[in-house]
């Protein structure tokens, strides 16, 4: 590549880049106002959390465009290539994250003013959680660090142990309270978004991973 194209290149590349750390912080807050609207039973946020999730889709595409172009102008190859390709996958993960957080802000909508069934102890440890791994791997993309992308991995194996843990609790309270199962259940399907945050995360350091080393590997298993 000339130093002309490389110029190029690493300008729209740039630009790539800024987009995808903004995608990131649009998640970022989704997810702080998600756990804000459950805490606070606040409806209206919840709703902004869902009407936002537009721009975050809007976002998303147009990155994939960025990045489609710059394949057809530039014509990039190996380690260039790699990251062209390891951010459209990974814009894709933003914004399914994006996705879980309109999910929750929806269970909230559907609690509606109904009594939570148990204090909120866990849920907000997750959402702390999400916050960590999500700056930790966007810090690991931009760095291109492949070990620290792999510093990921204990983090989503706490978020998974404490899911595990809301998960049998509530199910043993559906067992001795049958009328609290359904306020058991909203609790469930928000504890099991932020979850599979903790996984789209993962696989975004799994992207980052394939970007500055060219192999594939599986984090979460």
């Amino acid at each position: 590549m000339s130093s002309n194209l490389r110029a190029t290149f690493d300008k729209e590349y740039a630009a790539i880049v800024a987009d995808i750390l903004k995608l990131g912080s649009y998640v970022d807050q989704a997810i702080d106002q998600a756990l804000d609207s459950l805490q606070r039973r606040d409806l209206a946020l919840a709703q902004q959390v869902i009407d936002a999730d537009e721009a975050i889709n809007a976002l998303r595409f147009k990155i994939e465009e960025a990045c489609l172009t710059l394949i057809a102008t530039q014509q990039p190859a190996a380690r260039d290539l790699r990251g062209i390709v390891a951010s459209m996958n990974i814009v894709v993960d933003i914004e399914r994250m994006g996705d879980h957080a309109a999910g929750m802000a929806k269970t909230v909508i559907r609690m509606g003013n109904e009594p939570l069934l148990k204090p909120l102890i866990d849920i907000p440890r997750m959402v702390q959680l999400a916050h960590d791994m999500l700056r930790q791997s966007l810090e690991a993309f931009v760095a291109q660090d492949a070990e620290a992308a792999k510093a990921i991995v204990p983090l989503d194996d706490e978020m998974d142990n404490i899911y595990r843990a809301i998960f049998d609790e509530l199910v043993e309270m559906m067992a001795h309270k049958p009328d609290g199962v359904e306020r058991a259940t909203y609790l469930l399907w928000c504890a099991h978004n932020l979850e599979r945050i903790g996984d789209r995360v993962t696989n975004i350091a799994e992207r980052v991973i394939f970007m500055t080393t060219g192999d594939m590997q599986e984090l979460n298993v």
